[in-house]
């Protein structure tokens, strides 16, 4: 998956590191998309000078690597460069940085998305102690925002729930959908799969997690039964497909990086009840 870097690891604590020398900057424009180079699968992002770098803020280190977010958006690509969507950024390059670029959506993200405080309206500024944004005039802090969400494989017999989306990624996925408020991780399970399906589950059980950047989501991965015979009745304003695919039969995505594809494949290599998340 996307965050399986090992052994390289990703360090996200907080400091407040001032940019220089080879450390990297990433840049946006107003629309999401990032500048990068590169002429092979392996993305390459500007040198954080201080020119370059002015207004930027210390976002995560990629073993030695530090990596710096420029606080202003970029009208063009410089130096070579393109801006890329994230989308494309998937399926165009590979390696430890696609994680890195991500991530620091992910923050970007938040960052476009809290410049006044909710309260009173002024204008924040970063926190110096902690990755926070802070109102000078009442105190608000505000702190990244992660999106809950569930990634379903329902299992009947030796077949699986295969699904594509009516918009947005074309290849076959699982349910999935967002936690609502005062609901458990296991409730949106059973609603999700309903709402989209009409299938009834039991037997949910966790199997992994992932940090997914590109929509803010902490994405938590569960398998569970079909609970009876009920009929498919998917959810058109969602879905364009939902059936159940014997596990010879199911087609992988065309890359490894989402939770989707690895709970996919061990399904079909036969190995979900057997294999357990373990922290490395």
């Amino acid at each position: 998956m996307i965050q399986d870097i090992y052994p390289s690891r990703l360090n996200n604590t907080f400091y407040p590191y001032e940019p220089g020398g080879d450390d990297r900057l990433l840049v946006f424009d107003k629309d999401g998309r990032i500048m990068l180079a590169g002429e092979d699968a392996r993305p390459v992002f500007p040198k954080a000078d201080a020119a370059s770098a002015y207004e930027a803020v210390y976002l995560f280190s990629l073993d030695e690597d530090r990596f710096f977010l420029s606080m202003k958006n970029a009208d063009e690509a410089a130096g070579g460069a393109a801006f890329y969507t994230i989308r494309e950024v998937r399926d165009k390059f590979s390696g430890k940085e696609v994680f890195a670029v991500f991530t620091a959506y992910h923050l970007w993200k938040w960052y476009s998305d809290n410049r006044f405080c909710g309260k009173c309206g002024r204008s924040l500024e970063h926190d110096k102690k902690e990755r926070a944004l802070k109102c000078p005039e009442c105190g608000n802090m505000i702190y990244p925002r992660i999106n809950p969400a569930v990634i379903v494989g329902v299992i009947k017999d030796d077949s699986l729930l295969i699904t594509r989306y009516r918009r947005g990624y074309a290849h076959n996925a699982l349910i999935a959908g967002f936690t609502e408020i005062g609901e458990t991780l296991e409730e949106t399970v059973s609603r999700e799969v309903m709402e989209e399906t009409g299938i009834r589950v039991k037997n949910i059980s966790y199997y992994k997690s992932q940090p997914w950047g590109m929509a803010q989501d902490i994405l938590v991965g569960y398998f569970c039964e079909a609970d009876g015979e009920d009929p498919i009745r998917m959810d058109e304003g969602e879905l364009k497909y939902a059936e159940w695919v014997k596990r010879e039969d199911i087609v992988l995505q065309p890359n490894n990086l989402s939770l989707t594809n690895e709970m996919m494949k061990v399904f079909k290599e036969g190995e979900h009840g057997k294999r357990r998340y373990s922290r490395r």
